[in-house]
């Protein structure tokens, strides 16, 4: 008889048609520590499920318009924030691409973002990000900013998309057909991967400020509204990053 370190061994190594087999095969054996291990791996299994589930249901956009041909999903990060770029991410995804865990960048862990961000432009057909500096959000408002970091990232794609699925949004002066999906990064999966890179692309910058400038913090806010941030901006004055537009109530 097989030890239990040997049979958890089994299973660790187990991918999922090898897992239904050890299932199968221990359900006999009535030590403790198998019956464990077998209700472990059970409820990974069953969970596992539930995320394939999750994201068949994210297909849904891109099955409807697949006819179309090359879908790309649209989204931006930091439109609210005080300081710093908004950020847009564009993804074409490959056909049924699958990648674990994917959704709303707001629903993520950053952790759990940095991952996804190295696995979808790892798994992408094409991928872009592009961005608007704070001065031009001053000069141009947030959105029209906004509708401009989403128009540089189409056109870093490597490949022109015959779709374009964006969060919420209809995108000014882009000829290719667009659907704009109301909370589209937690129902379309091009949309969320678009939001993802945004986020990370974003984030990333913020962190590199931060060391630049310290006091004001942006490497735990990323430049957002906290109270920590305000307190900083009325001791220090704005930044050059600062969007001048936002902080009138507060300087």
């Amino acid at each position: 008889m097989k030890s239990i370190a040997e049979i958890k061994k089994e299973f660790l190594q187990a991918d999922d048609e090898a897992l239904l087999r050890l299932f199968e095969a221990y359900a006999d054996d009535e030590r403790a520590g198998v019956v464990g291990l077998i209700a472990k791996y059970r409820r990974k299994m069953e969970k596992l499920e539930a995320e394939y589930r999750r994201l068949d249901g994210m297909w849904e956009y891109e099955r409807k318009y697949q006819s179309y041909g090359l879908i790309c999903g649209i989204d931006e990060a930091g439109r609210g924030p005080l300081a710093g770029p908004v950020v847009a991410g564009a993804v074409i995804l490959p056909e049924n691409c699958r990648i674990l865990y994917l959704n709303d960048s707001k629903k993520l862990t950053e952790k759990r973002r940095e991952e996804l961000y190295d696995e979808i432009t790892e798994k992408a057909v094409a991928w872009g990000v592009g961005m608007a500096s704070p001065a031009r959000i001053d000069e141009i408002n947030i959105l029209q900013a906004t509708y401009e970091a989403m128009r540089e990232a189409v056109g870093k794609l490597q490949m022109a998309p015959q779709i374009l699925l964006n969060d919420a949004v209809k995108i000014p002066q882009i000829s290719i057909p667009q659907v704009p999906i109301i909370k589209g990064d937690a129902k379309s999966l091009s949309i969320a991967a678009a939001s993802v890179l945004a986020k990370v692309t974003r984030d990333r910058l913020m962190r590199e400020y931060d060391k630049v400038m310290p006091e004001y913090g942006f490497a735990s806010h990323k430049g957002y509204g906290s109270a920590s941030h305000i307190a900083a901006l009325k001791e220090y004055g704005p930044s050059p990053i600062h969007r001048r537009s936002f902080i009138g109530n507060f300087i």
